[in-house]
C-alpha cells in the first residue's frame, strides 16, 4: 500500500513546502488541496509543477477538493463546474489520476436519502461528463459528521454504484467512517475497484458529538478503528493509496518537515 499526505496535514505551509517535505519524509505520493495550487499558479506556470515534482520526485495522487457539490444554487454549480473543468486540466497536466468532491450540507431542511441518492447521481454524472475528456476520476467522499447530505459509506458507495461509471470512486475517511457510524457490512461488500483513495488519521477519545476535524490526530493515537477497518480493505484485495489526512492547528504550528516525517512513522506502525 502505496502511503501519501494529504496538504491538509500541514495546512499553513505552501505547495512547494508540502511537496519537499514530503519528499524528505521519504513519501512516494502527495494530494494537492486545490487553495495552495492556486496560490502557487499566481506566481508559477503549471510547467513549473512539472518540474517540481520531477526534481523531488514525487506523483501527484490527486487535487482537492470540489467542495459541497450537491444541493447548490444555479450560480454556485456553474462555479464548480468550471472549477471541475480547471482542476480536470492540471491533474492531466501533471499526471494526477484524482479530482476529489464531498458531497453537499443540508442548509435547505431535512432531504430523504431517495432525494439525497439521487442528487448526489446527477451531479457525479455531469461532473464526470466534465472530467472525463481530460481522462480524470471523481472521487467521492462521505463526510461523516451531522448536517451533512452523506454521512456513510453505505449510502455513499450506494450513490457511486448507481453512477456505475469507471471513473467515479469512493474515498473513504477513518474519521468520518467513525463519526457518521459506516458499517463494516459496506465496507466488506464493497468493489475494491470502486475505492480509489483511503484517508487515515484518528482522533481524540470524545464523544462523536464533540468530535470535529480539529480533533484529529496521527494514526495510532486515538480511537478510531484503523486497522480493523484496513483489515476489512485487505480482505476485499484494496491495494491502493493511503493517504494522511489531518486537520490539527496543533500540527499546522510546526515545522513541515517534522510532521511529514511523524506523520509517515505514525501511519507505518499502525498500518503494518
Amino acid at each position: 500500500m502505496q502511503l501519501a499526505i494529504n496538504g491538509a496535514t500541514t495546512m499553513t505551509a505552501d505547495l512547494e513546502t508540502d511537496i519537499r517535505s514530503a519528499a524528505a519524509a521519504g513519501f512516494e505520493l502527495v494530494e494537492l488541496r486545490s487553495n495552495k495550487l492556486y496560490d502557487y499558479l499566481e506566481d508559477h506556470t503549471v510547467e513549473d509543477l512539472k518540474n517540481l515534482l520531477a526534481e523531488t520526485g514525487i506523483s501527484v495522487l490527486s487535487i482537492n477538493t470540489l467542495e459541497h457539490i450537491t444541493w447548490r444554487s444555479d450560480e454556485d454549480y456553474a462555479d464548480i463546474k468550471a472549477e471541475c473543468a480547471k482542476l480536470s486540466e492540471i491533474a492531466a497536466a501533471i499526471d494526477c489520476p484524482y479530482v476529489l468532491s464531498v458531497p453537499g450540507a443540508l442548509r435547505q431542511g431535512p432531504k430523504t436519502d431517495e432525494e439525497t441518492i439521487e442528487e448526489s447521481v446527477r451531479v457525479l454524472n455531469e461532473l464526470a461528463d466534465i472530467a472525463e475528456p481530460f481522462g480524470i476520476k471523481l472521487g467521492f467522499e462521505f463526510l461523516g459528521e451531522a448536517g451533512n447530505s452523506v454521512q456513510t459509506l453505505d449510502m455513499g458507495s450506494r450513490i457511486v454504484d448507481l453512477v456505475g461509471r469507471e471513473s467515479v470512486g469512493n474515498v473513504i475517511d477513518t474519521y468520518h467512517f467513525y463519526a457518521g457510524n459506516s458499517s463494516f457490512e459496506a465496507l466488506a461488500a464493497l468493489d475494491p475497484k470502486k475505492l480509489f483513495i483511503f484517508h487515515i488519521n484518528d482522533a481524540e477519545d470524545l464523544p462523536k458529538d464533540q468530535l470535529n476535524d480539529s480533533k484529529r490526530l496521527y494514526p495510532g493515537l486515538g480511537i478510531l478503528p484503523i486497522k480493523e477497518i484496513k483489515q476489512h480493505l485487505d480482505n476485499i484485495g484494496y491495494d491502493g493509496p493511503a493517504s494522511i489526512e489531518i486537520f490539527r492547528p496543533e500540527y499546522w504550528e510546526k515545522d513541515p518537515y517534522v510532521v511529514a516525517k511523524e506523520a509517515k512513522e505514525h501511519a507505518e506502525k499502525v498500518l503494518g
